[in-house]
């Protein structure tokens, strides 16, 4: 018996139409009959047909049908981050249109002591455009290797420099704005619970005079500092509740001489303050008001709604969708930056 995979050609001449027929029932590209398109149907599944080979297209194409999205920390503590979630669902939407499959990857597999050949990289893996989650690190070291391959490429929330389109936030005006709410409630001993520092950083407090690597950390705490600049500031090592909480430990220390305010970088690094603060016997926002950024649902938050800065994820990865087919597509890509929105909660209240 012949062991050669099917071919359209062969499930059109069993069903009796042409092979176009044949083909437009499996693209969808076209209308067909219910009849027509349920007897292509029967003669595949006679023949055991399953559909083209995605391989011959992309064959004819010249690409790889692949987007690699890189990550610059583990994969899986990417994906415990709700904004990070939200915005794969909107890079997903956005290359629907081009057929293509994503790749995640976590850049530096290399230098983190993965056998050469075993792991792929930004600098190895057949893409055919490439979206980088922050650019810091050694992530930026790659990105001339790949753009000298004429590859593509994205950067959400990191900068790439000149020609790499960027899709961003307004980061520094968001944060101002939360930090001008306390400001005008009165608060003025204010404590600062940034995002890390820098890739696979600790958490723990820092100078003023403190390199920031991750942009978006570095512009948030700027933010801040406008209407704060003597704010004690402790680095988390990643947005999440118990990094928070390990924060608001350090902060609510002595209970005598508490801030009367805090400023998260996250609502999850919020929520976990918040219940640094009730451990601490402190009332939230009684006797400490607490602000978060992201404005994503936090399960066991309630009887709080934070106070914080509200982000399009999904709109952001969307839009670094649209702009990896608009290259492909042979155009241009411009930088785009999304607005925040400002949204107060019940966990800030004036000053006593």
């Amino acid at each position: 018996m012949s062991s050669r995979r099917p071919t359209i050609s062969d499930v059109a001449r069993t069903a009796g139409v042409s092979p176009s027929t044949a083909s437009v029932v499996f693209s969808g590209k076209t209308a067909v009959s219910d009849t027509t398109r349920q007897r292509v149907l029967d003669a595949a599944s006679s023949l055991g047909y399953t559909g083209p080979d995605p391989r011959a297209a992309s064959l004819r194409r010249g690409r790889s049908g692949i987007v690699g999205v890189v990550f610059e920390e583990h994969l899986g503590t990417a994906f415990l981050d709700p904004v990070k979630t939200l915005m794969m669902d909107g890079l997903t939407d956005g290359v629907a249109s081009l057929g293509a499959g994503l790749l995640l990857l976590r850049d530096g597999a290399l230098q983190s002591g993965a056998p050469l050949g075993t792991e792929p990289t930004l600098t190895s893996a057949p893409l055919d455009a490439a979206v980088l989650i922050g650019c810091s690190g050694m992530l930026r070291e790659s990105l001339a290797v790949v753009t000298a391959r004429g590859i593509p490429v994205v950067v959400i929330e990191g900068d790439a420099g000149d020609g790499i389109p960027k899709i961003g936030l307004d980061n520094r005006e968001a944060q101002r704005q939360a930090a001008s709410h306390l400001k005008a409630l009165g608060h003025e001993d204010v404590a600062i619970v940034t995002l890390p520092v820098r890739a696979g950083g600790e958490r723990g407090w820092i100078d003023a005079d403190e390199s920031i690597t991750v942009e978006v950390t570095r512009e948030r705490l700027a933010g801040a500092r406008d209407v704060f600049p003597n704010a004690a500031v402790y680095a988390a090592a990643g947005s999440f509740i118990d990094e928070g909480f390990a924060a608001g430990r350090a902060i609510f220390a002595d209970r005598a001489a508490h801030p009367t305010a805090v400023i998260a970088q996250s609502d999850l690094l919020a929520t976990g303050v918040i219940r640094a603060a009730e451990e601490a016997g402190l009332r939230v926002p009684e006797d400490v008001s607490v602000t978060g950024f992201d404005g994503v649902v936090v399960d066991g938050l309630a009887p709080y709604v934070l106070t914080t800065l509200v982000q399009p994820a999904a709109e952001k990865g969307r839009a670094a969708g649209l702009a990896v087919a608009a290259m492909l597509a042979g155009g241009t890509a411009a930088s785009i930056r999304f607005t925040c929105v400002f949204r107060e909660g019940n966990t800030t209240a004036s000053r006593a």
